[in-house]
């Protein structure tokens, strides 16, 4: 499966530190159903957690995934 980035930089900035599968999706351009299911079998290319019922990526698993390991970006999350 290709990484293919549909946010930018200035909306990856702006997520929270922790947000749904579904924002996670659309960011690596996985497709909703997919991403549910690639979750459930533990199968997702981003670490998730699970919160009762949700599922949930962080900021920081999501953008060392899309290559910002080193950048401001992902170092502005630890600040």
């Amino acid at each position: 499966m290709e990484k293919v980035q549909s946010m930018t930089a200035d909306e990856l900035e702006a997520l929270p530190i922790s947000f749904d599968l579904g924002t996670a999706c659309r960011a690596i351009d996985i497709g909703r159903t997919a991403g549910y299911a690639l979750a459930k079998r533990g199968e997702f290319p981003v670490r998730v957690l699970r919160v009762g019922k949700q599922y949930r990526v962080t900021k920081p698993d999501l953008l060392r995934y899309l290559g910002y390991e080193g950048s401001d970006l992902l170092a502005a999350t630890h600040g």
